[in-house]
């Protein structure tokens, strides 16, 4: 059996390789064109070629989506640019349009996957998709792990299945709240999150709200790594996180826990130490989370309707640029402020959470510093655990 895929999400170039430092074997990107998160970065095509190529050396692959439901003035340069992502070095192309996926099969080498916005719940409409020539259907959200291991049984494409991440009140992005309360379109790549929004709620004339307690509607955050063995079993080809808006540190941090599960998997048939890649993944959320629909459909568990919960918050402050063993001076690249002579978390992939002490602060002149304070600055302190590069410090 083909080892399964840990596909992570990339805002930008630092997030790509952040994601395949980490341990993703492919991440997904969106292009200035055809994609939904409009307010991430996104990469430009010298971008994506400079991804395709670090990806590519680590042995990973590069996935773009063109995923935007496609209108008629957007055919305009369509094909160009599915050409230049070809040229790029790009492995596959996300999207929802029928368009875009035969110009795909058609005109490239690329891969053509179908993207979750088909909200494709059952093997008919993966065997539509793959009678039209595709490569790979990613599911809807919506899908149980007894939904995944029939469609898996009854499919001869690859198969992907998302693990981790937002979930969506309406079937996988097909919401109009966004469009129709601020005229931003969701499908169209600029979704408001207005189910995530604080409401007064009323029962006929009475309000049953409060200023302290009010109304939400969106679904917890997706965790699935309970049911990472589950997935493998089923013959599931790629686990997809969700997040091209978070941060290198959340990314480095989920990719690095799945990771390890999957890893675990295959080497034992088991993951002894599960519990510890959840609080690895709690460490990492700004929301509460749970299985989603995996486990059947939601009940009041799954879903939020206040903002009344409390996550860890673990403010990214900075990357590991070298480290010195004989003088165990460490520099760091400054992200966020941080004061001196403080405990603070160092993230490696290689060596896990370990807390550090931070005493003085100098500037790389050896000028002593009250604090770090200057974002993208470079700063030294004496540090007794070895660091390396691209470590994170939180």
């Amino acid at each position: 059996m083909k080892k399964i895929e840990l596909l992570a999400p990339a805002g930008n170039l630092e997030k790509l390789k952040y994601a395949v430092m980490f341990g993703a074997d492919a991440v997904f990107i969106g292009g200035k064109q055809f994609s939904l998160r409009s307010r991430a970065s996104n990469f430009t095509l010298e971008d994506i070629k400079e991804g395709c190529g670090f990806a590519h050396a680590h042995n990973a692959k590069v996935h773009v989506t063109c995923n935007i439901v496609m209108h008629e003035s957007d055919l305009d340069g369509l094909l160009d640019y599915l050409l230049a992502l070809d040229k790029c070095g790009v492995d596959a192309i996300i999207a929802s349009s029928p368009t875009i996926l035969t110009l795909v099969k058609k005109h490239t080498k690329m891969e053509a996957h179908v993207s979750t916005q088909q909200t494709v719940t059952n093997s008919k409409a993966v065997k539509f998709f793959e009678e039209m020539g595709v490569d790979r259907v990613v599911l809807g959200r919506e899908c149980s792990m007894e939904d995944i291991r029939n469609i898996r049984k009854n499919s001869n494409i690859d198969i992907e299945a998302f693990i981790h991440g937002g979930m969506c009140s309406s079937f996988s992005g097909r919401c109009m709240l966004s469009n129709v309360m601020t005229n931003r379109d969701a499908n169209r790549g600029g979704c408001a999150q207005s189910c995530r929004w604080d409401y007064r709620l009323f029962e006929g004339e009475k309000e049953i709200s409060d200023d302290d307690h009010k109304f939400t509607m969106s679904g917890k955050d997706l965790c699935a790594i309970d049911f990472i063995a589950d997935m493998i079993e089923a013959g599931v080809t790629s686990l997809k996180i969700e997040g091209r808006m978070k941060s290198s540190n959340y990314i480095a941090s989920v990719v690095n826990a799945y990771r390890k599960a999957i890893d675990e998997y295959y080497a034992l048939g088991s993951i002894p130490n599960l519990n510890q890649y959840k609080d690895d993944l709690y460490q990492a959320e700004n929301r509460p989370a749970s299985h989603g629909f995996l486990a059947g459909d939601v009940t009041i568990k799954e879903q939020l309707f206040s903002r009344d919960y409390t996550t860890p918050t673990k403010d990214f402050l900075g990357v590991v640029q070298s480290y010195d063993k004989e003088t165990k001076t460490v520099i760091v690249q400054v992200r966020n402020y941080f004061d001196s002579h403080r405990e603070l978390e160092l993230f490696s992939r290689f060596t896990g959470r370990q807390k550090i002490y931070v005493g003085d602060i100098y500037n790389l002149k050896g000028e002593l510093q009250d604090a770090a304070n200057q974002p993208m600055f470079l700063i030294k302190f004496h540090c007794e655990t070895e660091c390396f590069p691209n470590d994170l410090l939180r």
